[in-house]
C-alpha cells in the first residue's frame, strides 16, 4: 500500500508522491517596480506541531501539521527542487489559492487553474499577480487585514500556508515511468560526445528537471537561487533519516532534551502571508488534461507561521537571526537571478490576486533604502525519509 503520510526530513517536507517542499528565507523587495528573483538566505527551520502538543495553542494542535518561525515583514519562497515525479500541488495562503485567487477547494480545477505543476515549476516566490510576475510572500500578523486572506475573503481566520499534492492517476503514472525508463536506457546506451563527462561521472549535473543550472558558479559562501546560505537553519533535533527497515518515529514524540519548559499553551500572535514587491516569475500553465491527475490527493499539510518569541517559548530554540539587509547583500556583489522557460506558457493572473495590495499600505514604507543590484549581479538560469507529520481538522 502506498504511504499516504507527510513526513518531515530535517527542514524539508516530503509529501506522498515524491513532492519535496522547502521554505527559503530571502530579501524583501521594494513594493514598486518589478525585480529579478532575490537570493536564498537559508532554510526556515520546520518542526512538527505534534512534538509540542502540550505547548501549542488548541487551534494549532487541532490543525496539526508543522510550524516555522518568521519575523514581521520577512519574505519567503517555496522551493520544490527534488520532487521526483509529476504532481499537481495546491498552495494556499490563509486558505486562499495562491494561483487562482479562489477560496481553498478540495479538488483540482482548470478554469481557473488552482495548482502548480511539479517538477516543472521549480519554485514559487509569491502569488500569481500579472503577466510573467508574482508578488512576494511577506509575513504579517492577522487582524490588520493586510494578508491575502483578509483582502480576498474579508476575514482572517486561518493564516499560515496550506499544501496538498495530487499525483498522476495510475494509468498516466505508469506511462510516465515507462517513458522515463526508456529515456534513461537510451541515455546510457548512447556513447558520450567527445569531451563530455561519462554518465554518473564527477561532472554530472545534480538535481532533476527544474533544478537551477549553474551557469556561472557563485562563490562558495553565497549559494545560488535555491541553495541555502551558510546561515541555513539546523535540522530538527533527532531528525536524521531512520535506519533502513526501522519504523518511523511515533507522532507526538517528546521534544528534544534541553528544550525550554515553555509553560502552558496560549494564543500566539498569529501570522499570515501578505504580499510585497513584484518580481519576474512565471506560474506555468498545465499542459496535461485535468483527467491525467488523480481525483484524490496523496497528502496534505498545514504550515503554521509563528513569531520568533513564540517559537522560542514552544520549542526552546532561538529563531535564526533576521536576514542581512538587501543593501549590504547588493554591496557585497552577491547574485540575483532570472529564470525563463521558453517552452512553458504563463498562467494568467486572476483579478482577485492582481488587486491584492502590498503590506506597506498597512505597515508603512521599509526603512532601508533600496539599492538595486548591478547588471553583473543578475544571473540567468537555464531552462520519504523522515518523521511523519500529523494532519488535523482544517
Amino acid at each position: 500500500m502506498a504511504d499516504t503520510s507527510v513526513r518531515i526530513d530535517g527542514n524539508t517536507l516530503r509529501l506522498p508522491g515524491g513532492v519535496t517542499v522547502r521554505f527559503i528565507r530571502t530579501l524583501r523587495l521594494p513594493e514598486t517596480g518589478t525585480h529579478p528573483l532575490p537570493p536564498g538566505l537559508g532554510e526556515f527551520p520546520v518542526r512538527r506541531v505534534a512534538d509540542y502538543a502540550d505547548r501549542v495553542p488548541e487551534a494549532m494542535r487541532a490543525r496539526g501539521g508543522v510550524m516555522l518561525p518568521v519575523y514581521l515583514r520577512e519574505a519567503m519562497w517555496l522551493n520544490f527542487a527534488g520532487t521526483a515525479e509529476p504532481a499537481a500541488l495546491q498552495v494556499g495562503v490563509g486558505k486562499v489559492c495562491a494561483v487562482s485567487g479562489r477560496p481553498w477547494s478540495d479538488g483540482l480545477s482548470r478554469d481557473p487553474q488552482n495548482y502548480v505543476v511539479l517538477p516543472r515549476q521549480p519554485w514559487l516566490d509569491g502569488i500569481n499577480s500579472g503577466t510573467g510576475t508574482v508578488r512576494q510572500f511577506v509575513a504579517v500578523p492577522l487582524g490588520l487585514g493586510a494578508t491575502v486572506e483578509g483582502q480576498v475573503t474579508g476575514e482572517e481566520v486561518w493564516g499560515g500556508v496550506q499544501l496538498r499534492a495530487f499525483p498522476l492517476n495510475e494509468k498516466e503514472l505508469a506511462a510516465w515511468r515507462a517513458a522515463e525508463r526508456r529515456r534513461e536506457q537510451a541515455r546510457f546506451a548512447a556513447p558520450p560526445a567527445y569531451g563530455a563527462p561519462m554518465p554518473g561521472g564527477p561532472m554530472a549535473a545534480p538535481g532533476g528537471f527544474g533544478a537551477p543550472v549553474p551557469v556561472a558558479a557563485p562563490p562558495p559562501s553565497t549559494g545560488g537561487f535555491g541553495v541555502p546560505m551558510p546561515m541555513a537553519a539546523p535540522p530538527a533535533p533527532g531528525s536524521a533519516p531512520p535506519a533502513p527497515g526501522s519504523a518511523p518515529a511515533a507522532p507526538g514524540s517528546a521534544p528534544a532534551a534541553g528544550a525550554a519548559p515553555g509553560g502552558p499553551s496560549r494564543a500566539p500572535a498569529a501570522m499570515g502571508l501578505g504580499v510585497g514587491g513584484s518580481m519576474r516569475q512565471e506560474v506555468y500553465q498545465d499542459d496535461r488534461p485535468l483527467t491525467a491527475w488523480s481525483r484524490q490527493p496523496a497528502g496534505r499539510v498545514f504550515v503554521h507561521l509563528v513569531t520568533p518569541p513564540e517559537w522560542h517559548r514552544i520549542t526552546g530554540e532561538a529563531a535564526p537571526p533576521s536576514p542581512v539587509d538587501r543593501a549590504a547583500y547588493t554591496r557585497a556583489g552577491l547574485p540575483w537571478f532570472d529564470y525563463y522557460d521558453q517552452d512553458a506558457e504563463d498562467l494568467r493572473a486572476p483579478d482577485t490576486l492582481q488587486a491584492v495590495k502590498p503590506v506597506g499600505d498597512w505597515l508603512g514604507d521599509d526603512h532601508e533604502p533600496w539599492q538595486p543590484p548591478a547588471p553583473g549581479q543578475v544571473r540567468p538560469l537555464g531552462d520519504a525519509p523522515g518523521k511523519p507529520v500529523e494532519d488535523g481538522d482544517w
